[in-house]
């Protein structure tokens, strides 16, 4: 009987087991099927993500899609998502279903709109939170998710009036990227009628988790589209630039010229221009905007409007420069200005006429009656174009006739030349300049400006080029 009796319990134990391994085994197949279908969801949010994302540039779009998804994925009634402002303050930046707002309602209002949906939209979409103001505010400063799986019983929960917006249940989360704020994301009410779980918990984390992705990756997707409109504008801006410089120059059986411009960036401010005013003069210009990029070269393209226009009307370099200075000076920037030098050539007279408003002073080499090889600098007064009005301006701006004839030659240059610097920060400087005009000044023009320009490349050698170089050379062969 014992026997028995002992047979019948370890049959009984075994069954025991048995049962609570199977029991065991279904509440792990449960846990995988949770967790396969938790994970299925994220796939599909992180899905409906990749879509928001490449709709476009506009972001309130995107975030209204992105709590779109996430009611789907969570089975909540409604859903907010406050944006994290510049200055450290929260907005609601987009609404689904009737999520309630985060403060006391005046009883008055919802009659005015027509219906409660816009009511509570314009409602959420107008209020503002400080850092650590209500569970949206507190959220956003400890960057950790809350929930609350029973809201009655929260006395943090602001609750209303109108049964619809009661809360029953509230996960927050906080969508970040690398520990940056963007967004507090919210979700209410479980169509269920149950309170929110743990899962679902975790589940809204994980989605607000690739919320921040996706938020940071259409940022930078929208920060390389508007850097591709950028280039593009920069590139078009560059080709327009290229063709204001002179293709070709002025056909002389005495004169030749020459010029090199190399901008710093893809747009400079930098200008030079060679054309024929009648049969026997040659109007030549030099000139440089203080600044780089687009500005800068509108104001140039701007200028050499001006010169072309106005020199077929004047005789005077300086008459030409002072009408300029009157026609741009009120349209510049305080802090714009340009430096220029505007000669003529006079062919038939063999000399040539400057006017200086603040530029580099030119450079002009000569034999001399003995046969010795000279380089002078052509000293005259004058003030930067936009830099003072015109009743300064035209006191000292003055004309400088020299003369100019055979075997001589004349450069003019830009900054970008004598400030040139090597990899030990030092310039290459006006000196450098003469003393290489010296020796060379009795080529072709193109041939000193080939060795000019060889000889501040080997100065500078790899230590780049941190201004707009340009360089004519001319020569009366």
């Amino acid at each position: 009987m014992s026997f028995f009796l002992g047979a019948l319990a370890g049959l009984f134990g075994m069954w025991l087991l048995y049962t609570g391994k199977r029991r065991h085994v279904k509440i792990i197949e449960d846990e995988k099927q949770l967790l396969q279908q938790e994970k299925q969801i994220v796939v599909e949010f992180m899905h409906n993500m990749v879509e928001a994302v490449a709709e476009g540039s506009d972001r309130a779009a995107m975030f209204q899609r992105i709590i779109h998804a996430a009611i789907l994925s969570t089975g909540a009634m409604s859903a907010c998502i406050f944006e994290k402002r510049d200055d450290d303050t929260l907005k609601g930046i987009a609404v689904e279903g009737l999520f309630p707002p985060q403060r006391k309602l005046p009883e008055d209002l919802s009659a005015k709109l027509v219906t409660r949906t816009q009511f509570l939209e314009s409602i959420l979409k107008s209020e503002t939170f400080e850092m650590g103001e209500g569970l949206i505010g507190q959220v956003a400063k400890s960057k950790r998710a809350q929930l609350i799986a029973d809201a009655s019983i929260d006395p943090r929960v602001i609750q209303h009036n109108d049964p619809a917006l009661k809360v029953r249940s509230i996960i927050i989360a906080p969508v970040l990227f690398q520990d940056r704020l963007i967004a507090v994301l919210a979700v209410a009410n479980p169509a269920d009628e149950l309170a929110f779980t743990d899962t679902d918990f975790s589940l809204v984390e994980s989605l607000a988790e690739q919320v921040g992705l996706a938020v940071h990756n259409s940022d930078a997707m929208q920060l390389q589209i508007e850097k591709s409109k950028l280039d593009l504008d920069i590139e078009l801006a560059s080709n327009i630039q290229s063709l204001l410089l002179p293709s070709q120059f002025p056909s002389s059986p005495k004169i030749e010229f020459a010029a090199h411009y190399t901008a710093a960036q893809k747009i400079g401010g930098d200008l030079y221009d060679v054309f024929a005013i009648d049969e026997n003069r040659i109007g030549v210009a030099i000139a440089d905007v203080s600044g780089k990029g687009i500005s800068a070269s509108i104001l140039m393209a701007i200028c050499q409007t001006n010169l072309r226009h106005i020199s077929h009307q004047l005789n005077s370099p300086a008459e030409v420069l002072s009408a300029i200075n009157a026609q741009m000076q009120s349209s510049m920037r305080r802090d714009m200005f340009i430096t220029i030098i505007y000669a003529i050539i006079d062919q038939a007279k063999q000399e040539i006429t400057f006017a200086r408003a603040g530029h580099e002073l030119p450079f002009l080499y000569h034999r001399t009656s003995n046969g010795t090889c000279q380089v002078e600098t052509i000293e005259s007064q004058g003030m930067a174009l936009g830099m003072v009005p015109p009743e300064i301006f035209d006191l000292a701006i003055k004309d400088k006739t020299v003369p100019f004839s055979k075997d001589d030659a004349l450069i003019l240059y830009t900054d970008g030349v004598t400030e040139s610097v090597n990899s030990s920060g030092e310039e290459y400087s006006g000196e450098r300049l003469m003393n290489a005009f010296k020796t060379h000044g009795n080529g072709s023009a193109q041939s000193i400006l080939n060795q000019l320009m060889n000889s501040v490349h080997r100065f500078s050698g790899d230590a780049g080029q941190p201004d707009d170089l340009t360089l004519i050379t001319i020569k009366h062969s």
